[in-house]
């Protein structure tokens, strides 16, 4: 993908410069990290959540290399429209109104409350560490009205429907998405008396009339601030401008990330874009059409967990791919993640075992020098660009390196899991092993069933075992032959 970056430099893909960067923080010593969350109307999907994966890996490779991380993750409440071009109806309203018309008393802070604990509940299941902060977009509302006051005067303007942002007044507007075109610009939600078609709302007021749950007094009348200000504003707030690095996914590179630049050139006088690198992780892909929210189930974590999938079957297929790259899901690719992690976390219970027995003993220095080798094919895996595929490579490496001491080898993916986030000397290969919510065998009858199946191959009448194992998988059991860590079954 690119060459070896020289040891211990870390290079990351700035978005704004399309290129390859040595990371040189704003603070020496300190890392500041911004990163995009989830609007809580309804469940992340898969596709959701591998920013997070993505952003994650950052973080972990930050603090690995001894930077003093603070990574901020937003939760929007209030304020992204359903179209994510700057059109439609605000997405939290819009759930409430649909809940009112089914007879569900639901007031919108409480379907944002619960959304938000979903959406926590898949960054635990995924192994994805909790940020420094977790800043909630109507906590800052005051602080967004200062920010719409400040540049006011210079860069905006007023209209019936709300205060609109003048992209005419920054340095090279859209430079981050570099797609100033008709086309692009077409995506943008046309308003009468808009100087441009690329111009978005600030605030916008409520039309009369209306009430919304969501809605604050302001210079401009009553109403609800828009999406892209909240991101400059909490960003700004926690990290200081200008701060380090900025992530999102790439549908935010067109128009929610070139806005949050235009506004925070505007808040601090300056052509900089607020953050110095912006990283974007490319789509996860399902053809099926099951992803979209719109189409009723749609791929989220737990329906991975209710067909029997671990969670971490899915970071691990996130890691196989670059974060730049898009990613494909399929039940059969997820399902060859699962067996890649089965086999690193078995290997990884015998250096476990080994440590329990005593054999894997600290401070010995030939064995601290092997440590410090073994890294040195994973550095510049994961200090090119966050190269997981290649660091999962790496890490495949270490565990069948044999002639190594194990006390060694022990060190070095205790040390390269701090990045990948795997569990792979904590999680039990059992533990990855989740029975699908759809069987209906109970697990004593599948026990049952393979014992008297052990029975036959030992006393090699290899037609019962057949037929035992034919049983099996007409009833959803998986039985997996040939398994030199014992014998393993899958509901399916």
């Amino acid at each position: 993908m690119t060459d070896t970056p020289p040891k211990n430099e870390l290079r990351l893909f700035n978005s704004l410069t399309r290129q390859l960067e040595t990371f040189t923080p704003v603070h020496p010593g300190e890392a500041r990290v911004y990163t995009c969350g989830p609007t809580v109307y309804n469940y992340p999907h898969i596709g959701n959540m591998r920013a997070y994966v993505f952003a994650d890996v950052l973080g972990r490779v930050l603090s690995w290399k001894g930077y003093q991380l603070t990574h901020v993750i937003n939760i929007t409440d209030v304020g992204h429209l359903t179209d994510d071009a700057d059109a439609g109806e605000d997405k939290l309203e819009k759930a409430a109104a649909e809940k009112a018309q089914k007879g569900e008393r639901t007031s919108i802070w409480d379907i944002a409350r619960h959304y938000t604990e979903a959406y926590w509940a898949d960054i635990e299941a995924l192994n994805i560490r909790q940020p420094s902060q977790w800043t909630v977009a109507t906590d800052y509302v005051p602080q967004m009205i200062a920010f719409a006051e400040r540049i006011a005067g210079k860069h905006c303007y007023e209209l019936e429907s709300g205060l609109y942002f003048d992209v005419s007044t920054v340095a090279d507007y859209g430079r981050l998405a570099r797609a100033r075109t008709d086309e692009g610009e077409s995506r943008i939600d046309p308003v009468d008396g808009k100087r441009n078609a690329a111009d978005f709302a600030i605030w916008r007021k409520t039309p009369p009339g209306e009430t919304r749950q969501m809605e604050w007094d302001s210079p401009w009348g009553r109403g609800a601030p828009g999406w892209h200000l909240e991101c400059s504003v909490m960003s700004g707030a926690v990290l200081g401008f200008p701060f380090d690095i900025h992530t999102g996914g790439i549908d935010h590179r067109e128009i929610h990330h070139p806005n949050e630049i235009a506004q925070n050139q505007a808040h601090c006088h300056s052509d900089a874009s607020g953050a110095n690198i912006w990283m974007h992780n490319n789509f996860l892909v399902e053809r099926s059409g099951k992803m979209s929210k719109s189409s009723g189930e749609f791929l989220r974590l737990q329906l991975l967990i209710d067909k029997g999938y671990h969670p971490l079957a899915y970071r691990m297929l996130c890691l196989q791919a670059h974060y730049r790259s898009e990613l494909e899901f399929s039940w059969e690719g997820l399902g060859a993640a699962l067996t890649r992690l089965k086999r690193l976390i078995g290997n990884a219970e015998k250096l476990r075992e080994a440590s329990e027995r005593g054999v894997v003993r600290a401070g010995s220095e030939t064995a601290d020098q092997l440590t410090l080798m073994i890294l040195q094919q994973f550095e510049p895996a994961i200090y090119d660009d966050l190269n997981t595929p290649r660091a999962l490579t790496a890490v495949e490496d270490v565990i069948g390196f044999g002639s190594a001491p194990i006390a060694a080898i022990f060190d070095a993916v205790s040390e390269m899991d701090k990045v990948l986030g795997l569990g792979l000397l904590s999680v039990r290969r059992a533990d990855l092993r989740i029975r699908p919510k759809s069987a209906t065998i109970t697990e004593a009858e599948i026990e049952a069933a393979l014992t008297r199946r052990r029975e036959a191959r030992a006393a090699k009448d290899f037609a019962t075992s057949d037929a035992i194992r034919d049983e099996l998988t007409a009833q959803g059991v998986e039985v997996m032959d040939g398994d030199p860590l014992g014998w393993e079954w899958r509901l399916g």
